[in-house]
């Protein structure tokens, strides 16, 4: 027995859920607010804040571009499977970058929360990947 798609026939529905959270959550104030939502997320703040502030922007850019990938998948079905794979690529990322964070002492404790969210995120993605799309 696979555990690889276990939910995949709620694979779109998983998206738009996905999408949803993490643009309102992370991606849109990111892109627009990136300190106050470094604040809210307990960094802290230098004085000089110009290259996190340019940084915020464009991690937030990417962020939203990869949510309207995302979105297009769930809505459209266009290259679903690839958008499954992309996204568990950044969970494991997600989660490799908050581990060594953590482990440099480099960051809020709200931050090294999310070593359990993105592996959450993995896990779930895993289990609503459409195994249909990719066959």
């Amino acid at each position: 027995m696979t555990l690889l798609g276990l939910w995949g026939e709620h694979a779109t529905d998983y998206l738009l859920v996905f999408v949803a959270g993490t643009t309102l959550i992370f991606s849109i104030p990111i892109s627009f607010a990136p300190l106050v939502w470094a604040r809210l997320f307990q960094w802290r703040i230098p004085d000089d804040t110009d290259l996190a502030v340019y940084f915020g922007r464009c991690l937030g850019a990417f962020a939203l571009l990869f949510e309207a990938l995302m979105l297009r998948a769930a809505v459209l079905g266009h290259d679903i499977a690839l958008v499954f794979v992309m996204l568990m690529c950044v969970c494991a990322a997600m989660v490799v970058i908050h581990i060594w964070g953590a482990i440099r002492r480099q960051q809020p404790w709200t931050e090294t929360a999310e070593i359990g969210l993105w592996a959450a995120f993995f896990a779930l993605t895993w289990l609503f990947f459409p195994v249909t799309a990719a066959a």
